[in-house]
Order: structure tokens, then sequence, then C-alpha cells
């Protein structure tokens, strides 16, 4: 990447990082109880979320997702998070726990310098990004309860612009698809998961119950970068809107080379993990999936959005499978993307969390302060 590049990149780093800082407005009447004598004090669990359906995408299948649950207290207020471990982020609830014993929130008397708190988070380790996820969401849950407004409104972001959201459609026999897409007959989008071998099959037989827009996940479980074309141009023709990591993250000159011959956009998601990664991408891919625990949380996550909207590429945003937590969190920068896959929650029977819904196939925000969550269970 060129010194320019660099530094272009920078400068709009800087630009979304002020743009994040919460703002009272001077119209409010509930003016916020904030002594600053409070210390902030972070406990957190595991919990074991269990699918509706076994999950299968190109490589692996799974019928739970370990998480972890962190709560911040402060001045008398609860705040959530979560940390989510599909098996590819190479984190587990061992390792998040070993990482959140490490963090001393004790330090920070003001809870509203995110800047010097993620950045003191950020530098304990590396990698450990869900587990830097799960303190950034409770932390920007706690500033919208101490304000006592939603995230979005704090930004300025208008939730009637909210997409819609897909709806996932696991690799599995065409009886299990069929009756998978059946019961996802709510949803405008579907975002169906290939790479397993019998992907026109898969295609074919969504097709035969719905006729809605459908995303394509691969997962990376395409070898060639020629059958990847040709797949991609009859998928076309299925009414398909983009492909997700079609090809191997490491295979960057036949994505490239996939890209510019592709009639569909080609997101990057395995291959994306934070904001430095993004001006490397331009010309590679046409745009990028941001998953919180993927990009440590929400304040980076802005910070991608506005990064890659001024390199001129589209911009997702997903989810692992996560209770509402971390899914009504993600929900509040939804307005700002072209597409949204935020379905985590929904994909698992014991949530824990009541949060953002899905009305009418779109993503719908509430007016809860924080990330808009309330605890239902313990």
């Amino acid at each position: 990447m060129s010194f320019g590049r660099r530094t272009f990149i920078k400068s709009v780093g800087a630009v979304s990082a002020a743009a994040v800082i919460p703002v009272i407005s001077c119209n409010s009447n509930k003016a916020p109880a904030i002594t600053g004598n409070g210390k902030m004090k972070l406990s957190f669990r595991p919990y074991d979320l269990q699918l509706s359906h076994t999950f299968t995408v190109a490589g692996h299948s799974r019928n739970t997702t370990p998480v972890i649950l962190t709560e911040i207290e402060y001045e008398g207020i609860i705040a959530y998070g979560e940390a989510s471990m599909p098996p590819y982020l190479g984190e587990s609830q061992e390792s998040v726990i070993r990482f959140l014993q490490k963090v001393d929130l004790g330090q920070f008397k003001d809870p509203f310098m995110l800047d010097d708190i993620l950045s003191y988070v950020d530098s304990l380790d590396e990698g450990n990004r869900a587990a830097k996820a799960c303190i950034d969401i409770a932390l920007h849950d706690l500033i919208g309860k101490l304000l006592d407004q939603p995230l979005y409104k704090l930004w300025g972001i208008n939730p009637q612009n909210t997409p819609e959201t897909s709806f996932t459609i696991g690799i599995d026999t065409p009886e299990v698809v069929k009756i998978k897409t059946e019961e996802a007959s709510r949803f405008k989008v579907l975002k169906v998961k290939l790479g397993g071998g019998n992907d026109k099959e898969m295609i074919n037989t969504v097709r035969s119950v719905t006729d809605v827009p459908i995303y394509i996940d691969v997962n990376q479980g395409w070898k060639d970068k020629h059958e990847a074309l040709d797949m991609i141009h009859w998928l076309k023709e299925q009414g398909i809107v983009f492909i997700e990591q079609p090809l191997h993250k490491t295979a960057v000159d036949d994505i490239a080379w996939l890209t510019e011959n592709s009639p569909l956009p080609i997101i990057a998601d395995e291959a994306f993990q934070r904001l430095d990664d993004i001006a490397s991408f331009k010309g590679i891919y046409s745009g990028i999936n941001i998953k919180l625990m993927k990009s440590t949380g929400l304040r980076e996550a802005h910070k991608m959005i506005t990064v890659a909207r001024a390199l001129d590429m589209k911009v997702m945003i997903g989810c692992m499978t996560e209770t509402s937590c971390a899914v009504s969190a993600a929900s509040q920068l939804s307005p700002l993307v072209d597409w949204a896959d935020l379905d985590g929650n929904l994909l698992i029977d014991n949530d824990i969390f009541e949060g953002v819904k899905v009305v009418d196939g779109k993503v719908t925000l509430n007016t809860w302060p924080g990330i808009g969550i309330k605890k239902i269970n313990t």
C-alpha cells in the first residue's frame, strides 16, 4: 500500500472516530444522572447457544455456538455485551475468559472516554477480537443507558433507514432446505450457504419454494476461479444479488480476477477482519462484510463503514450465531449499510434477551436506551 493511501486511510479513520462520539441534545428534557464518582465493574460468564437446526457451511457443521456474556455495572446501571465464537474465529470461551481476566476497567473513572478505554483493551493482547467486542458492546450499551438514549440516536442515524435482513439457509438435503425455506417465508431476502458440492441443487430447491432475492455465501468453499466464474454466471440468472467469500482468503490474485470478471459483486468475509484491511481490498473485492466479532466491536465497525464508503466499496453488516444482545448492537449501524444479514438470534432456541425485531422482513429498531435490549431470562 502506498504512503498516500496509508495517509488517506488514517485521515478518514480520524474523521470517523470523531463521528462516533455521543452528543447530548441541548433540547433534551431528561439530563443524565451521572455523578462521575462511579467505578466500572466487569463480570462475565460462559453460555452455549442451541441452534434450531444443524448449521452446515462449507467445511463443517455444528449444533451449538459458545458465547461469553458480559456485564458492566456503573453507578447502579447494568450494561450488556457478548462474544460469540464460531470455529473459524479461533477463539474459545477459555481464551475469552483469559483475556477478560486481564481487563481492569476500574482504572477509568469516565465511561465516555471510549478512545482511551478501548485503546487500552486493544493493547492488552493480539487478536482476541470477539473478547474485545464484548467489552465494546457493553460500553456502548452503558453510554446509551447513562444518557437514556438509543445508540443510533446518539450517532445521528435515522432508524427508518434500516435495510431488510436476510435469513440464512445452511447446506443440507433438499428435504431440509425446503423446510427451512418455508419457515423463512416472512423474510424478503435469503442468504444461502454454498460450497458443499451440491450448489445447484441447493439453489433449485430454494427456488422451488420462493422467488425472493438471494445472497450467496460460499465460505471459501470454491477452489477454481474459472469454475467459480461459470457458477456465478449461472447464479446471476437465478436472481442472486452478490457472492460472499467465494475462494480461500489467501487466493488474492484469483479473487481479484474473479471480481474483475464477475457479473455480481464479490464481498469479503473471512479475508476481512479489521479497519487496516480495507484499503488493501480496493480492487480485490467489491465490498466488505462487517461483523462485530471480527472488528472488535461497534466503534471500529463505525469507522469501517466510513472508510469503505470513501473508497466507493459496498458495505454489508452481518453477525455470527448470537443472542439478541450482539445482534441488536450491530443493528444500530444497519441504516448506514447496503445489505444486512442480522439473523443470528433467530437461528437459536435459547435467547436470553429481547431486542431488535424483524418486521415484514425489515430490521426494526426500538427506542430503548443503549443497544436496545432487555434481559428476559437468566
